[in-house]
């Protein structure tokens, strides 16, 4: 097996192409690959070793800034990857990798451990990976901020270190995201049975927004049917925006349905919510099952993989969270002329639920489509004005469906 950075980086571009990546993205490979080969020359090698290319993937600082360089960590670290598994098993692993790798590590012994403690609590507790991988981010970062601070036990640690650490994230956090740190947080404080560093979470004054989530109005809601009916956007991007529309799904339920969750002659899907945990059925409407058929008899690419949407270009694998989800929602806002709003999965869960009460839908049905837990649950879409007007509607014409509680 030819291990020179030539040999490997020749077997690599065919792999690439033979996968059909783009030729942008190959174009990426080679220019790591060049920067590989050079950096080698400078130390008078031309055979591959997983010990030159950590050396390589630790070069992050931009020789032209002088800075560091996000995009030049991502794309050596991923080159380096590669060539590895191929050194290692004989085969290039083309398997994709997210940006970050969740977030900075700690690296004394007694953080270690604990951190090790709590992925494997939350892990036997069953909480969906999601939320273990962000419970585990924030906790990770708090151990790396007492050791920046020479605290390497955590019964060294004080409440002023809750606070200190909260404090170093505003800069990067905005103000009504860090409420979401906190709630991310705090479970890991209590796990630590550290009652004093769970207080000290109070005294931070990070505080929960409310901002009054808008619904589409009329005109842009058929626009975006339109755009989604006519091939303005491929179709799974249609689909998948439909089924946010119409069923108000969770961005990380779509990103996790498989083909077999769907049941063609009843037209429904059926789930087990990510969130809850609670199984859910929902009904496919006319232009959701025509749209889904077509994109998975004429557009869904060819793969091993049984999640119902995948990547439009390779590795055809499952998307990859949320974030793909919101991507793919603001493309076919923008496609369908809708500019008055932000294309998210968010905003068409209170849309889904602001046109169902206008339909006269009890609140326990409401509840049930949007899958959540308790009705107590379904009341935090009340506040948006779209909700409320069509309460004020509903209940002029045939009286209260709604409890009274949320309209205090």
């Amino acid at each position: 097996m030819d291990t020179t950075i030539t040999g490997i980086g020749a077997v690599v571009v065919a792999e690439l192409r033979s996968a059909g990546y783009m030729e942008s993205t190959i174009g990426q490979y080679g220019k790591s690959i060049k920067a590989l080969t050079e950096h080698a020359k400078r130390r008078g090698v031309e055979v591959y070793t997983p010990a030159l290319g950590a050396g390589f993937a630790s070069m992050t600082t931009s020789p032209r800034t002088g800075r560091f360089s996000a995009q030049r960590r991502f794309d050596y670290r991923r080159l380096v990857a590669v060539f590895d598994s191929y050194v290692t098993t004989g085969r290039v692993d083309l398997a994709v990798r997210q940006r970050g790798g969740g977030g900075p590590r700690p690296t004394s012994g007694r953080f270690v451990a604990l951190d090790v403690s709590w992925e494997t609590d939350m892990a036997d507790r069953g909480l969906a990976v999601a939320t273990r991988e962000a419970y585990g981010r924030v906790a990770r970062g708090y151990l790396c901020f007492l050791e920046s601070s020479r605290i390497l036990d955590l019964d060294d640690a004080d409440g002023g270190t809750v606070v200190g650490f909260l404090g170093s994230l505003s800069p990067r956090w905005a103000k009504a995201s860090l409420f979401w740190v906190v709630s991310n947080f705090r479970p890991f404080l209590v796990f630590t049975g550290r009652v004093d560093l769970v207080d000290a979470v109070s005294l931070a004054g990070v505080r929960r927004s409310h901002p009054i989530v808008p619904v589409l109005g009329e005109g842009d809601h058929r626009r975006i049917i339109a755009a989604c009916a006519s091939g303005v956007v491929c179709a799974r991007d249609a689909a998948i925006t439909l089924l946010a529309l119409s069923t108000g799904l969770r961005a990380c339920d779509i990103v996790g349905l498989r083909l077999g969750d769907i049941d063609w002659r009843s037209r429904t899907i059926s789930l087990v919510q990510q969130k809850t945990a609670n199984p859910l059925t929902v009904p496919m409407i006319d232009v959701v099952a025509s749209t889904l058929a077509d994109y998975v008899l004429h557009e869904r690419p060819d793969t091993d993989g049984d999640h119902l949407f995948v990547r439009r270009v390779a590795p055809h694998v499952r998307l990859g969270d949320h974030a793909a989800i919101h991507r793919v929602t603001a493309t076919v806002f923008t496609a369908a002329g809708v500019t008055d709003a932000k294309g998210g999965t968010r905003l068409l869960r209170h849309n889904a639920a602001s046109r169902m009460l206008r339909a006269a839908t009890p609140l326990p049905t409401i509840a049930a489509v949007l899958g959540h837990a308790s009705e107590e649950s379904t009341k935090q879409y009340m506040t948006s004005p779209g909700f409320m007007n069509a309460y004020s509607h509903i209940t002029a014409d045939t009286g209260s469906l709604l409890p009274e509680a949320g309209f205090e």
